[in-house]
């Protein structure tokens, strides 16, 4: 059982969805503490050629709340603003109907609470993608919430069956793979290929945009390509 934990991102970057696709189960974790400059609620998209941060608003930020205990409060006209933003970007490109309409059906989930909300977007892309891998909330399943850092990871991938574990290769400093090696759990990196590069605009290329960069560029066949390109260390 190949397992991978990471917080819910909203829209986040290829890397993400690689991981996803890595493994046979994917835990969102949502029952720890959210992350106000993280990539919970924002992320960047190609704006006239420049890399724009966009923010989904939350309601009453919290470092000290868990991501689980977060709403979004945006409204009509934010959603509006958003998705003219992105046709004043992409809307030239052939393929924008289809994900605008995509993303518009990912803004219409009825519930705001930030980690169900973000869930959605990311079974809804996965689904668009292709992507089999089950996904469950880390606050569903029974474990020893009073551990901290790679000890309350290390938990998780026991209670989960895994034998295989697989975290972002920003993590290096934060986990001891002999640890996990003692406890017969093989414990590797996953790292994007540089060579990972598309047709934005005529112009020299940014790399690491949110997904929906990726989806407004290419088809579900180029990506499901693109989701092979890295590499385990």
């Amino acid at each position: 059982m190949k397992l991978a934990i990471m917080q819910p991102y909203f829209f986040p970057y290829i890397g993400y969805f690689q991981l996803i696709n890595a493994v046979d189960k994917f835990v969102i974790y949502d029952d720890v503490n959210f992350i106000k400059r993280g990539w919970i609620n924002r992320n960047y998209i190609n704006i006239n050629n420049k890399k724009v941060l966009f923010t989904l608003p939350v309601k009453d930020k919290s470092q000290n709340k868990l991501i689980n205990q977060h709403s979004y409060n945006f409204d009509d006209i934010w959603k509006n603003n958003f998705f003219k933003t992105l046709k004043m970007s992409y809307g030239k490109n052939d393929i924008f109907s289809e994900i605008i309409d995509l993303i518009k059906q990912i803004f219409n989930f009825h519930e705001l609470n930030v980690a169900k909300f973000n869930a959605n977007s990311l079974k809804i892309i996965c689904n668009y993608l292709g992507i089999k891998t089950n996904l469950k909330f880390s606050s569903n399943i029974d474990y020893n919430r009073n551990l901290k850092g790679q000890n309350r990871i290390l938990e998780l991938c026991q209670q989960g069956n895994a034998n295989i574990y697989i975290n972002p290769i920003g993590g290096q400093n934060l986990y001891d793979k002999e640890k996990f090696t003692k406890n017969n759990i093989e414990f590797h990196f996953i790292k994007t290929l540089e060579n990972i590069r598309y047709k934005q605009f005529n112009t020299q290329f940014i790399p690491n945009l949110s997904i929906i960069d990726v989806m407004m560029f290419n088809s579900p066949e180029k990506i499901n390509k693109m989701l092979n390109e890295y590499k385990l260390v």
